[in-house]
């Protein structure tokens, strides 16, 4: 299945920077320095080499829910979450985040810079070419942000099209390579920094719609508690008539196939105890955004 592609040039995403920009920065500074090399051979040595050292260093790309530093300065998120429970069954006690921009996490991965993306990165074929995935941990649908009662009745990216209301996603969102796989017109989509400013652009009027998936959408209307705007009910987004799977995933080194294998052991028991939706629950995360797919479904082309 054709995918888009986006900023990262690795197929598309769904991004935002919305918070912990300051704390970030200094978080930066601090997680600059390379982790040790490791050495493929057998499927890697990193597990035992983070066991001895007690920490492992993820790459997060400052986005809500999926990883960031809150207004308290503490670091949370869905994956991170999920990676401070594994990573301790696995005899590693301290997770410690490291900054970047989302176009920098494959990178960043590769030259050592930390050990594991965290970020809810969706899986694709071409990013299965630079790194290996671990199985998903949630699968994602799409959802708007319009004006109370929907007035252009507006529930997928044809509707958009059909009516010509004028639409804003979020910038390197996937949603606008789904919007102009629709038909929209790229010139015409307004690229705002994340769903917040979508929610006030709708709000003001200023757009008809603000597209992003569905956790980030409805966390945005709920927790403002918008009185001008709503969420409509989450689709399926299509590519070329056939559904786009958004799975996001923790990555590793190519090489580490040691360290990826035993985080699969211990997702694999999370998802059948219900222990991981406990986990990502309280980031806006529901039954529905649970999944059995497994990377190498997501990694076929």
């Amino acid at each position: 299945m054709a995918r888009p592609r986006e900023k990262d040039g690795f197929g598309i995403r769904r991004r935002s920077l919305l918070a912990g920009g300051a704390a970030l920065a200094a978080l930066g500074a601090a997680g600059c320095s390379r982790v040790a090399g490791a050495d493929a051979k057998d499927g890697g040595n990193l597990l035992d080499r983070l066991r001895s050292q007690g920490t492992v260093r993820l790459g997060i790309a400052g986005e809500i829910p999926f990883g960031y530093i809150d207004k308290d300065g503490e670091f949370t998120g869905e994956a991170p979450e999920i990676a401070r429970v594994i990573f301790k069954r696995l005899g590693v006690e301290n997770v410690q985040p490291v900054p970047t921009e989302f176009a920098s996490l494959i990178p960043g991965l590769r030259s050592q810079q930390f050990d594991v993306v965290s970020a809810g990165m969706y899986i694709n074929p071409e990013r299965c070419q630079q790194v290996i995935f671990a199985d998903p941990d949630y699968k994602m649908l799409d959802a708007f942000i319009v004006a109370k009662g929907n007035p252009k009745d507006l529930h997928t990216y044809e509707d958009i099209v059909r009516t010509g209301a004028k639409m804003a996603s979020g910038t390197a969102y996937a949603e606008i390579e789904y919007a102009v796989n629709a038909g929209v017109k790229r010139g015409d989509i307004a690229v705002l920094p994340d769903q917040l400013a979508g929610l006030l652009a709708v709000e003001q009027g200023r757009v008809d719609v603000f597209a992003g998936t569905t956790v980030t959408v409805h966390n945005v209307v709920e927790q403002t508690r918008s009185r001008k705007a709503e969420a409509t009910e989450p689709f399926q987004p299509m590519v070329d008539g056939k559904p786009d799977i958004g799975a996001g995933a923790f990555a590793f080194r190519p090489g580490e196939t040691a360290l990826r294998d035993a985080f699969n052991v211990e997702l694999r028991k999370m998802k059948k105890s219900g222990e991981l939706l406990r986990i990502v629950r309280p980031f806006g995360f529901t039954e529905a955004e649970m999944t059995d797919l497994t990377a190498e479904e997501l990694c076929k082309p």
